[in-house]
């Protein structure tokens, strides 16, 4: 289908990304990659009257460490992520989750902003992003704020971002100790269920843990359960198969589709509970 007229400017700054997404009101959209967006725009489910372009602003790329946290821009693309070398040694859960996403051409136009910014129920970046308890960086004209990834991903399709806001990077703590397992979709490497996992071990034990989930509900979502049972506990191969039997139990609504049922999801989460967390036990 062919998407209703729109306006287009490639923004030069990221001020000027943000001075022209102020101006075009509630009728303006950003867009990078556009894997999300211009599908929805040919299908008429987004109608954007202005698209702002902040694909080629270098002051939004970029992968860095810097004070024991490491910055990544939001328009970052995928395989960049997938490649990093500071990612693959220091925190490898996000490069693997990286790498899995769509085939090569998503991966080089695919920007972790826009994952994050859409989030589809099914993508891979914002469980990842819960796992590492990752703050999201925003900024528009009115100023900057820090929002957790706990509290910004909130629904369907839905988080915590204003019209006028652009996400300018992610940032998170480097987690040696943490792993990502999904059951994908085989035409979109969506998952069908994804969980990650982070644990912090000390002296043989776990002395906590986040894990998260995709493709099984209505957003990324932490599992609190399995976290609880995780925590104070010895670091074995016992500890993880009791808690990932866990996995899900706390969750009430489940995604049903033609790709895989609400009980499949829900036997699944278990299953790739336990890869994952036997996979971050592994590297801790």
């Amino acid at each position: 289908m062919i998407p209703t007229s729109f306006e287009y400017a490639r923004a030069t700054s990221l001020d000027d990304a943000l001075a022209k997404l102020t101006a075009a009101g509630d009728g303006g959209k950003i867009i990078a990659g556009g894997h999300s967006l211009v599908p929805l725009m040919k299908l008429r489910l987004s109608e954007p009257q202005s698209l702002v372009d902040i694909s080629r602003l270098p002051e939004l790329k970029g992968i860095e460490e810097r004070d024991g946290r490491i910055s990544v821009g939001a328009a970052t693309v995928h395989h960049d992520v997938a490649t990093s070398d500071i990612l693959q040694a220091q925190c490898p859960a996000l490069a693997e989750a990286a790498a899995s996403i769509g085939d090569p051409q998503v991966r080089n136009r695919g920007t972790i902003g826009g994952s994050v910014a859409h989030a589809d129920p099914a993508a891979d970046i914002p469980a990842v992003l819960l796992a590492l308890d990752a703050e999201i960086h925003l900024k528009s004209r009115r100023g900057a704020r820090t929002v957790k990834a706990a509290d910004f991903f909130r629904g369907l399709f839905s988080v915590d971002m204003r019209a006028d806001e652009i996400i300018t990077s992610v940032q998170f703590a480097p987690v040696r100790s943490a792993a990502y397992a999904k059951l994908h979709q085989r035409a979109s490497h969506y998952a069908i269920v994804g969980v990650a996992a982070a644990l912090d071990v000390r002296d043989g034990a776990i002395a906590s843990a986040r894990v998260a989930v995709t493709g099984a509900t209505s957003h990324s979502t932490r599992l609190g359960n399995v976290e609880q049972a995780l925590a104070g506990q010895p670091l074995s191969q016992a500890t993880i198969d009791t808690a990932a039997g866990l996995a899900g139990q706390d969750l009430e609504e489940w995604n049903a589709d033609i790709h895989a049922s609400a009980d499949y999801r829900r036997a699944m989460v278990q299953v790739f509970a336990r890869r994952a967390l036997s996979s971050a036990m592994a590297r801790s």
